[in-house]
């Protein structure tokens, strides 16, 4: 491909891309990110489709099951006559009779025949229900690929709104500190301290301004991935709505055994892994299927325009069984083959299982870490803000004032960072808990529903989420 048919896909599959995607206008709220990460998102949009392709290949399978209608039409012609000569059958000597033409030399011919084979259906009514297997198997993984996005956006959604929170904060402490800075500059050069003084003086300043500015290019990070995330344009500058900072721990009033329960029966891997037992379980059935007699059956209307012929139209039928011989060698390798590997599916289930109910305690204990982290957080952030407040209060005019407001506006910026950053913590542990337990808002058909009735219904089943109700609902 030449860079010009290049620049053209790439801007054509930008365009599609951004097709039908309405822009966002005001601050974003939570349910409308989550909603429109639903609708819109690239990735999901490939889940869906993969699903459809399955549930295409299932049709597909499912005519495989019917007879074989084949319709056939033909000419043929020959530059000579076909003449024949004959042999007497008793004398083996030629015949007297003169040759004869037993064939018109051009002459069409044409058939519609009806065709039943016995193993040929037997094979595709179980392709056909592996097929329909392979439609749950990607009907679990757009679900996972669902809850994986969910807790993507809540994670994205509070980063960005920890940065437009802290952003006009940083830009302030950032000023003061610059100027701080240049009066400690001046102060050296005039000799007005001592130049150790000064110098240490200064790095304080520069300490700060250096964490201020890594504080500055980790928040602009989560603007670009909520945008991503919802589809929206990269360039675009999103607001957010603060959702508050009311945090809701009733998941941890859940039984673990309730979790675990919940997990065996929704988690999206578990029943991915059963699915896959049952197609291996099916492909036992084809190879011992192929151990059995082929068994045909066909009906024939036939019609052919040579004049010579007595009859032009004719029928028939027929009943063919066949068996290959190699089967009786082949047979036992191929059920040793399928019994293993429906062992290995089994073996795959219960290592599922296994490795999901750990996930499940893992989870709930992170959660549990995470929401003493947050409050711990929030203590020191609250702590920080009010000695900030008390100091800027008593700011002056002298160099070591302006050191001590920004080395506190700097302590009070990092730990209210670290307070978003412990929320946006908390959302993802909730998040995973949640979709370890398969867990998720009960949805109609998101391709049908307006952005604005999916927020809303967004809205409904995410309260529910997160009082930890069950909703084995699942996205369309």
């Amino acid at each position: 491909m030449s860079s010009n048919d290049l620049v053209t896909q790439t801007t054509l599959d930008r365009q599609a891309a951004m097709e039908a995607v309405p822009p966002v206008v005001g601050q974003l709220t939570m349910d409308e990110a989550i909603a429109r990460a639903l609708k819109y998102n690239l990735e999901r949009r490939t889940r869906v489709m993969e699903e459809a392709l399955a549930m295409n290949q299932l049709d597909s399978a499912n005519w495989d099951m019917l007879p074989r209608l084949m319709a056939n039409a033909g000419y043929t012609t020959r530059s000579e006559e076909l003449i024949t000569r004959s042999v007497d059958s008793v004398t083996g000597k030629p015949s007297l009779a003169n040759p004869y033409i037993s064939s018109e030399r051009s002459h069409a011919a044409y058939d519609l025949g009806l065709t039943w084979n016995a193993l040929d259906f037997g094979m595709s009514y179980i392709t056909a229900k592996q097929s329909a297997d392979r439609v749950n198997i990607a009907g679990e993984r757009r679900r996972k690929a669902m809850h994986t996005l969910i807790q993507d956006v809540r994670t994205a959604f509070w980063r960005t709104a920890s940065a437009q929170k802290l952003r006009a904060e940083v830009e302030q402490t950032i000023i003061l500190a610059e100027s701080a800075l240049k009066d400690a500059r001046k102060a050296e050069a005039e000799r007005l301290r001592s130049p150790v003084d000064s110098l240490r003086y200064q790095r304080q300043l520069l300490e700060n301004l250096r964490l201020l500015e890594s504080i500055e290019q980790e928040l602009s990070s989560g603007r670009i991935e909520l945008a991503n995330l919802v589809n929206a344009p990269l360039g675009q500058v999103i607001e957010v709505r603060d959702p508050g900072s009311e945090v809701d721990a009733s998941m941890l009033d859940m039984p673990v055994e309730r979790m675990e329960e919940l997990a065996v029966t929704q988690n999206a891997d578990i029943r991915e892994q059963f699915y896959n037992a049952r197609i291996a379980t099916e492909e036992t059935r084809r190879v011992m299927l192929r151990m059995f007699p082929n068994l045909s059956f066909n009906y024939d209307l036939r019609y052919d325009s040579d004049r010579y012929m007595i009859n032009n139209r004719w029928n028939d039928a027929g009943v063919h069984l066949s068996y290959n011989l190699f089967n009786l060698l082949s047979g036992p390798a191929q059920k040793r083959m399928a019994e293993a590997g429906v062992k290995l599916a089994d073996q795959r289930r219960m290592t599922a299982q296994m490795t999901i109910l750990t996930q499940v305690h893992l989870s709930r204990l992170q959660y549990q870490i995470a929401y003493k982290q947050y409050l711990r957080a929030d203590e020191i952030w609250q702590a920080d803000a009010k000695i900030a407040v008390h100091v800027k209060n008593r700011g002056t005019a002298e160099t070591q004032g302006k050191l001590e407001e920004v080395a506190n506006s700097t302590t009070a910026i990092l730990s209210l960072l670290r307070r978003y950053q412990s929320l946006a913590q908390l959302q993802a542990a909730g998040s995973k808990v949640q979709a370890t337990i398969g867990m998720e808002p009960v949805l109609g058909s998101v391709s049908e529903m307006s952005l604005e009735q999916l927020t809303s219904e967004v809205g409904k089943g995410m309260a529910g989420w997160n009082k930890g109700v069950q909703a084995p609902v699942v996205a369309q």
